[in-house]
Formats: structure tokens, sequence, C-alpha cells
């Protein structure tokens, strides 16, 4: 479907709350934020955080200026007259004084099966203008990026060169302080980020202050190919890195011009693993480029598989989407492809390779069980293996013993540092997490047919699996993953999630050949839960959100666990009876406009 803003521009199959424009990793990680309206020109692209990403773009038309990209003061707004996105792009189109139709095309490509590929912080834009009224046309494109991606701080020093690699030009900028495995607001301390495009007659360059570079493209439609050499903080004289492509005379066929954004850093994660004590873990692209220029020119001489790639991948979720669950469900499935594929840092090597998981928008908590989770389903859709390199850092660290406590760790440390909790001081969500952990590593495994994976944990497995007879039935009062809830005894959902936990556990028992105890349990329990559970005299009757508390309710989302293992444990009396009472009290929307965050007040829209 199509919806209009008071724009005038089309959103294509809706506008959502927030657009990904460059989303790869958790450091290139830049948005089209709602109050935008999901118009692309007249506001700043946002980190995940809300903090400013300088990017403006500028285009001339016959001697005209215009402004596609940012909320730089001076030349008019483009005229938006459509968005449309996918899985992996976000495709902008504008009518340039009815003269020229440009189109931008945002693309973060996802690479499922190859881990080359996607351990890449690099995002594609492309621009295509073609004539709109058959007349020939001037047309020149300019885009600029400031020191704010490469630095949370912008009272950091950048430092920046310019130069070519075969027939690409690019601009290289950072910080000249490099704190590796630290952060500012979100956004690293190391790394050197890259602007590169296709060198030719038609490029020019410059580096220097924001508003004079702007300015001299808005009146010349050219730039100086100069540097200014004064290597400053990024709020002194907002030093900018900018590429100005002349196309000349537009007016048969469509005229492409390629840019590439991204960040390179050597080593990604600091990790306590086997041996308990940190180490740096390296980016697992540089197992595939033998250098740092070598891993920019192939991203961008990529571009074409890129396309073909993501528009495999692209036309595969929205159909398997509409089939399942009809076009609605496609408007969320596509969007979040980028938004979970965003959060993810590829590390290691070919031969032990590892996905940490930064978990936005909270307290950046690296490897939480409880967001892993939620996020599972799309990794077993896409490539089951995916999941085993996200639980290898818990099982390593946790195996080492250096985690002390019986049932499973919450998560591995802050982003980037994994260092674990040796004094077991985690976030405690033990019931939460030794379900999660059960459940994740059966449907790794039932997907890939890994029983060796099963065999080789089953002993940690088993532990977590003995602290779920103990606890699930009668949760104490503690926390879930609606930690922003606070603690709560007897918890509806959550004692659900420990007892299907058993019965996934009692597969495990089956397929590695060990006796298997937790089966009867789960079913004995399964059996007390619904008569703890279900408000029998409501009208019409539902859980609670805890054991006796009839005026209460929740969202039952942990039985989803029984359809991902295909268990069939769950009566299906017990779906039915839900979906029959989830309309009665379910909000009709929420007005969020931010990219990412842990909820939304679905009333008022205001992030929790």
């Amino acid at each position: 479907m199509a919806t209009n803003s008071a724009s005038g521009s089309t959103f294509t199959p809706a506008r959502p709350p927030a657009v990904p424009l460059a989303v790869r990793s958790p450091y290139l990680n830049a948005w089209l934020q709602g109050g935008s309206g999901g118009v692309l020109p007249g506001s700043w692209p946002r980190h995940w955080t809300g903090g400013i990403l300088g990017w403006q773009g500028l285009v001339a038309v016959d001697g005209v200026t215009y402004n596609w990209l940012g909320a730089a003061p001076g030349p008019e707004h483009a005229k938006q007259v459509s968005l449309e996105y996918t899985s992996t792009k976000s495709i902008f189109t504008f009518d340039l004084a009815s003269k020229v139709t440009m189109t931008v095309t945002f693309l973060s490509p996802v690479y499922p099966d190859d881990m080359g590929r996607q351990s890449q912080q690099f995002s594609y834009i492309v621009v295509k203008a073609k004539s709109a009224d058959g007349q020939p046309h001037d047309v020149q494109v300019y885009m600029d990026v400031s020191g704010e991606w490469a630095s949370g701080d912008i009272g950091q020093v950048v430092q920046w060169d310019t130069g070519v690699t075969g027939d690409l030009s690019y601009h290289m900028f950072s910080r000249t302080n490099q704190e590796e495995f630290k952060e500012s607001s979100e956004i690293a301390s190391w790394g050197n980020w890259y602007l590169t495009t296709r060198s030719g007659s038609g490029l020019t360059w410059q580096i220097g202050q924001d508003t004079a570079l702007r300015g001299h493209f808005a009146n010349n439609r050219v730039l100086t190919n100069s540097k200014e050499s004064n290597y400053r903080p990024v709020n002194q004289e907002w030093p900018v890195f900018a590429f100005s492509h002349d196309l000349g005379s537009v007016q048969n066929g469509e005229v492409e011009r390629l840019f590439t954004l991204g960040l390179v850093q050597d080593n990604v994660i600091h990790f306590a693993g086997e041996g308990k004590q940190l180490r740096p873990v390296p980016g697992l692209w540089s197992s595939y480029y033998p250098d740092q220029m070598s891993a920019v020119t192939a991203f961008y001489n990529d571009y074409r598989h890129a396309c073909e790639a993501s528009t495999a991948l692209d036309h595969r979720i929205q159909t398997d989407s509409e089939n399942a669950a009809g076009k609605d469900y496609a408007i969320i499935t596509t969007l979040a492809v980028r938004q979970t594929f965003g959060a993810l840092q590829y590390a290691g090597t070919p031969d032990k390779p590892y996905i940490f998981l930064k978990e936005i928008s909270s307290n950046s908590d690296i490897q939480t069980v409880d967001v892993i989770f939620p996020a599972y389903p799309i990794f077993m859709y896409l490539n089951a293996t995916l999941g085993r390199y996200l639980l290898d850092p818990l099982f390593e660290n946790q195996e080492s013993g250096a985690y002390p406590n019986k049932f499973a760790e919450h998560d591995l440390g802050t982003f980037p540092v994994a260092k674990g909790y040796p004094d077991g001081n985690d976030e405690p969500m033990p019931l939460e997490e030794c379900g999660n952990m059960i459940i994740m590593t059966l449907a790794y495994a039932q997907r890939t047919g890994d029983t060796g994976y099963l065999i080789t944990h089953y002993p940690i497995l088993r532990q977590w699996a003995q602290f779920l007879v103990e606890e699930s039935l009668i949760p104490a009062d503690q926390l879930s993953t609606d930690d922003f809830a606070g603690t709560l005894a007897n918890q509806t959902n959550l004692a659900i999630k420990g007892i299907i936990g058993l019965r996934a556990m009692s597969e495990i028992a089956k397929i590695t050949n060990n006796d298997d105890p937790f089966g009867e349990v789960a079913q004995r329990y399964l059996e007390g839960w619904q008569n703890l559970a279900i408000n029998k005299d409501a009208n019409p009757p539902h859980t609670t959100l805890s054991y006796g508390d009839n005026d209460s309710h929740g969202l039952l989302y942990n039985i989803y666990a029984d359809a991902l293992l295909s268990l069939s444990f769950i009566p299906s009396s017990i779906y039915s009876m839900q979906s029959t009472f989830y309309p009665t009290v379910a909000s009709e929307e929420t007005t969020s406009d931010r990219a990412m965050t842990d909820l939304y007040d679905a009333g008022t829209g205001v992030p929790q």
C-alpha cells in the first residue's frame, strides 16, 4: 500500500517511524527519524541515539541548487515525491523543477550466507538522474559528511586525508586520539571512516569548513580539489569531507553516480573467552582483505553483486511474509531486517567466527541473552548457523568457569567489551535466560542437524534445565526481559518460558541419548500452569500478568517458542483464547519516531 503525507510525498509500503539510511553495524547506524515526516531534505540524519550525523546532499539543475539531504541552510529543498523501502533499501525520488527526476537509493546489503561480505561496515548511496521533460539539463551532485561520524565527543580533534586508489577517490577521517574499545555517546572512538566514489573528469572534491564548501558548491556547482591542513575539533569550524560529480547534460537515459560510506576497525571486540582474560578480537573482514584500502575498494566494486543479492533477498522476505500473514505483516518484517543486522558486529576468523550483538537503545550490554532471543527467528529463517555464532561467546565465557552462578548469564558486559561477570553480579534474570539458552540451542541444532553442538554443551544445558525444574512453575520475585516493569513474582509469561525450556531440554536429552527426566516434569508443570495462569471467569477468558491477579493481563509472547521448536506442546486452546482476548485490549497505534528503543508507551508514544 502507499500512503501520502502533507509534504506531498507518497510512502510505500508505509511511512515508517524512522527510515534506515546507512545501517550495517552498531557504529554505522544512520537513520532519518520520524520528526522529519519521512522527508529527506530538511532534517539531519541521526545516529540511533538521536545524535546528529552531519550528512549533506545538494544537487544543481541548470544553475539552480537544491537540498536533497540534510538540514544545512541555504538552497531550496528538493521536492520529494516518494519514499519506498524494502528489506535492504530506502529509495527516495525527487522532482527537480519538473526538469529532472532524481532517485537516491540507500542500500545496506544483508548477506546471511556470506560472512566476509557481511563483516564490512559499509553502505552504498546511489544517485540517479534523468530528464523529466525530454529536454537536456545540466546536473551536478554534491555529498559531504562531517567529523560527527568519527567521534561522539565533538570536542575531539579529527584528522583527515584524501587520495586515489585505482579508479576510486576517497576521503579518510578519524579521531586523532584513537581509543580502542571505547565509545563516546555510543559512537566508536577508534577506526577510520571512508567516503568513496569513482574518479573521473567530472569529479571534484574538497575538505574544509561546512558552510564554505556547501556555499561554494551552491554558487559554483564545483569544488576546488583542495583540503585544509589544520586538524581541529569536530565542532570547530565543522570540517566536512565532500565530493561533487558533474553529470553533464542529462537528457537521454539515466545517469548514475555511486558513493560508499563506512568504517574500518582492525580490532572490534575485547572478549574474555576460554582463557578468561580479555583479548582483542579482530574484525572478521581482516581475514578476507589484506588491508583497509583493499576492503574499501572491494566493497565499492562489489556494488552490482550487492544489488543482485539484495533484490533477491528483498523478494524472498516480501513474498514469504505476505504468504505467512499478508501485506501488513510484510510492512513490519521488511523494516526489521536492517534494524536487526545493524546491531551485529562480525569478529574473529573464518575458522572461529563470532557475532556480537549490542543491546541498542537501553544500556548497551553486549550479548544480552534476552535481546538475542527475540531477534533469533530472523537468524533461524535466513541462516541458522548465525545463531551458533551468537551463542558461542556465551557458552565459551561460562564454560571457562568464569561465571559462578548455576543459572545462565544475562550478558557479557558493555559493548564492545565482553568481559563477563566473574563475580556473578550481572543483571539477574535467571529463569528468563536459562529458558532462552536452552530454546535457542535446540532451535539451532534442529535446523542444522548439529547434534555435536548439543553434546558439547550438554553439561551446562542440563545444569540450566535443573534450575528450571526448581524454579519455573512458581517463579520467585525476579526480573524478566520486561525489566522496565521491575521485579514481580509468579509471572505467567515467564513461567511458561521456563516450562517450554524444560520441554526443549527433553528433546535435547533424547537427541543426545541421555536420560530424560525433563519431559514428564514439563507436562506436569504445563497442567499446573493452566490452573494458575488463566482467569477463567473473565469475558473473554485470558491469562493474567501474574498468578491470581485477575484484573491484569500481558502479552503471552513466550509461547512462540513452542512453534519455533515445532513441539506442539502448548494446547491450541491457549492460542485461540489469547487471540480472542487481545483485540479487546489492543491500542490502535503508537506515535514513536525513533529508530530503536526498548519500548514505547502505546498510548503516548513516549520512549520508556
